[in-house]
């Protein structure tokens, strides 16, 4: 499992109480619906890529992998976001996507 990056575990050790608050809320949000885990953190990459992101990106490129996401899975998000982000925001996402530590 990758580690956290440095400034959220930084943040979490002295915060424990809204982290977990943060964490539980997140939980509720990914068990709200029917989509299977894969396709609910390719959406959540498409929204961090969308919103401009990069720390939300890294994140959920991070969960993605551990619900077995390829890599080129990954890229297809970025390059998807080409007509709709246009070509300079598929770029910027595909680094982000690319990034090898993620964090």
């Amino acid at each position: 499992m990758p580690q956290l990056p440095e400034n959220f575990a930084s943040f979490k050790s002295r915060h424990e109480r809204v982290c977990t608050a943060f964490e539980q809320l997140a939980q509720a949000c990914h068990e709200s619906g029917p989509l299977d885990e894969k396709t609910r953190r390719f959406i959540k990459i498409a929204l961090a890529i969308g919103a401009g992101l990069e720390g939300a990106a890294h994140s959920a490129v991070r969960h993605a992998k551990e619900s077995g996401a390829s890599q080129s899975e990954l890229d297809q998000i970025a390059i998807l976001g080409i007509t709709t982000l246009g070509f300079p925001s598929a770029m910027r996402a595909l680094t982000w996507l690319n990034d090898d530590d993620g964090s």
